[in-house]
């Protein structure tokens, strides 16, 4: 471990500021040079990863610091990088907005902190003139270690920029990268988390193509380069107790160890695994977990299917929109998030599937289901034009489009006692495992099981259903924050292998 390549953070002024097609465009200009990225979003987005995927044809990875760790976002950032010859990483809203919008924790200038990643600036200069230099002077002013290197104007012409870079770098000392004319071609289109999906959308490889070609045009994507290769990791030489230099294998080996905690163990070594047919010390049948991946549910972490796949679970997909049954000797199932309420339509009409799912949850199978997953296990969904749909009648109740935002941002969920864990008579801390919230539905019975606390403010309320064998409701959870509630769902799957 310990692999230095190039590494560069794309973040913005603000929300909308167009992070994503400047981050987009800059990876196809480094595929056009014959560069070999890995990609990661700061934050908890399962969206913006997609349009990384769909530009590079790689998975993109998730970086959250309210999630994980410093050593722990070490850990996975590092374990992505072989094979890879430059790291892109995309911010999330502006720079320093992080929980509650007023704490550093979960910011992309967190993230950047804590990986030592050269950050490019994005800012939306539609409709501003020298005004935008002491914008981005107070930007620079917050950076207390310097990571700012760069900044490019968005939706502005090349006349003002050309008027307008001279001056930013003579007064702030800061390279102005380029611009980005405002073309209505650029636009991608906006839904509940800011981007729509990228498999529904028009001419999306156009778009992305124009960016490209924008970029290479308007941008110094060559500086760009630069700045990320300015970035290699400095190790600092170690002495063993004999004064001489420890070998260089052995310092990464040491480095890399004290990185790993329980967490990363969970998600990329054996050691964990629950199920192993060759290890005689596990149990010899792996669970099968049946996973819902369709355009209807999309949204799942990548280190959350990974650790499950890292304790000996076999992973088997299938779609609620487009197969007639669950799959066949499957002992678990995970319903991850999505937009159900866009297919609701095909979902009702998809009854066999609807019933394959009801007969196995009531046969007690053992279930997760979050926010769309969620929406699904409901007798009703409501769209947003009004019409109700069929679901799956497990849940006896309604979900509804509200016309507003329910709920907005991380969360603690606090889990039953006895959950995890046999009862006791006291705990000294309850268990509880990190997740976030972002939907406009709601429902008649969101469960009363669990208790959700916001970090920044400690409002709370109760949430989720939960017993032995399933445990369904908004929250979006990231696995890892908790192994123990990982293991617990698959020890539950041993009872119909």
């Amino acid at each position: 471990m310990g692999l230095k390549i190039p590494k560069v953070m794309i973040a913005a002024v603000k929300s909308g500021s167009g992070k994503t097609t400047i981050t987009c465009a800059f990876l196809k200009q480094l595929l056009c040079r014959k560069k070999h990225p890995v990609s990661f979003k700061c934050g908890p987005d399962y969206i913006d990863p997609m349009f990384h995927e769909q530009v590079l044809k790689i998975p993109s990875k998730n970086l959250d610091t309210f999630f994980s760790d410093a050593s722990q976002i070490q850990a996975l950032y590092e374990m992505e990088l072989p094979g890879h010859d430059i790291a892109v990483l995309e911010g999330v809203m502006g720079l320093y907005d992080g929980l509650g919008g007023i704490r550093e924790e979960g910011s992309s200038y967190h993230l950047a902190k804590t990986l030592d990643v050269p950050v490019i600036l994005v800012v939306d200069a539609h409709g501003m003139g020298k005004s935008v230099i002491p914008l981005i002077a107070g930007f620079l002013q917050y950076d207390e270690k310097k990571l700012i290197k760069g900044v490019i104007l968005n939706r502005t012409s090349k006349m003002f920029f050309d008027t307008i870079a001279p001056l930013i770098e003579e007064e702030l000392a800061i390279k102005a990268l380029g611009c980005i004319p405002n073309e209505k071609e650029l636009t991608i289109g906006s839904r509940h988390l800011g981007l729509i999906l990228p498999e529904e959308m028009e001419e999306l490889n156009f778009q992305l193509e124009k960016a490209g070609q924008l970029l290479e045009k308007y941008v110094d994507v060559d500086a760009m380069i630069g700045i990320a290769e300015s970035a290699f990791w400095e190790k600092e030489e170690t002495v063993t107790e004999e004064g001489k230099p420890e070998e260089k294998e052995d310092l990464e080996e040491k480095a890399y160890s004290g990185k790993v905690t329980i967490f990363s163990q969970a998600i990329f070594s054996g050691k964990n695994k629950l199920y192993d047919r060759e290890n005689s010390g596990t149990n010899t049948i792996p669970p099968r977990i049946a996973v819902a991946k369709d355009e209807a549910f999309c949204f799942y972490y990548r280190d959350n299917l990974r650790m499950l796949e890292h304790y000996g679970a076999e992973l088997v997909f299938f779609s609620p929109l487009h197969d007639e049954k669950l799959p066949e000797n499957i002992h678990g199932l995970l319903l991850g998030g999505g937009y159900p309420e866009l297919y609701a339509k095909q979902l009702e009409e998809n009854e066999s599937m609807r019933k394959s799912i009801k007969e196995a949850l009531e046969q007690q199978l053992p279930s997760l289901a979050e926010c769309g997953g969620f929406m699904y296990l409901h007798d009703t969904l409501t769209d947003r034009e009004g019409t109700t749909y069929q679901m799956a009648g497990v849940i006896p109740a309604e979900c509804q489009y509200t016309g507003k935002l329910v709920r907005f941002g991380y969360v603690e969920v606090q889990l039953p006692q006895g959950l995890t864990e046999k009862k006791t008579a006291e705990r000294s801390e309850p268990e509880k495992i990190k997740a976030h919230e972002f939907h406009y539905f709601d429902s008649t019975a969101n469960g009363e099981d669990c208790i959700a606390t916001k970090p920044v403010t400690g409002r709370s309320w109760k949430c989720i259903h939960a017993s032995d064998d399933h445990f369904w409701g908004f929250p979006h959870l990231y696995y890892p924050s908790d192994p123990k509630f990982v293991k617990w769902f698959l020890e539950r799957t041993e009872k119909h292998i």
